[in-house]
């Protein structure tokens, strides 16, 4: 598909099918995550792929355990494609999504978290690329931030300097795909001198 209308087509999705996604699939979203720009070239992000929906359920509630909602007062996400911010009710910070990809990155290096969020834009563009269906999650930060978090983290290799900046969720959408949303106005402009 043309990358421009790639982009355009590209959704949020937040109701995912039980049904696994293949290991291949998984292995070339991590590869467009590693191709992702990064700071001075430096390539310090580092991406743990959870191929189990059991595992990436327990990881997605420890998302949401410490989750703030009133930090968020009068956001509104969709009505298609709900988030927590959106229903209270929802315990998964990972909506159910079977496969999710961890961005890891440095604790005290300036630009960590672009570096991360532009790993996981890579990664979206190539599951919409792949028939996938897929949805970058925020609050990396706090997820590990326990003693169990601290042992995953220990058990997958992850760095002690290193801190989870963002998640990208994978799998199938349940429902139908959900249709453009209008742009605002005003966002976009040139200026020639």
């Amino acid at each position: 598909m043309e990358l421009l209308k790639l982009i355009k087509y590209r959704r949020s999705i937040r109701k995912y099918q039980e049904r696994q996604i293949s290991k291949a699939d998984m292995e070339t979203i991590l590869e467009a995550g590693t191709f992702a720009p990064n700071a001075g070239g430096g390539q310090r992000s580092m991406i743990v792929g959870i191929h189990n929906a059991d595992l990436a359920g327990r990881i997605g509630r420890m998302n949401l355990a410490r989750f703030d909602r009133s930090r968020l007062a009068g956001s509104y996400v969709s009505q298609e494609q709900p988030s927590n911010i959106d229903d209270p009710t929802i315990q998964n910070g990972f909506y159910g999504a079977p496969s999710v990809c961890i961005v890891f990155a440095q604790k005290d290096f300036l630009y960590s978290i672009p570096d991360a969020f532009c790993c996981a834009e890579n990664m979206v563009l190539m599951a919409t690329e792949l028939g996938l269906s897929s949805c970058i999650v925020a609050r990396g930060e706090e997820t590990f931030d326990s003693e169990k978090g601290t042992a995953m983290c220990r058990e997958w290799g992850v760095p002690e300097n290193y801190i989870a900046r963002c998640f990208v969720l994978l799998g199938y959408g349940k429902g139908d795909y959900p249709g453009e949303k209008a742009r605002r106005a005003g966002r976009r402009k040139i200026v020639e001198g």
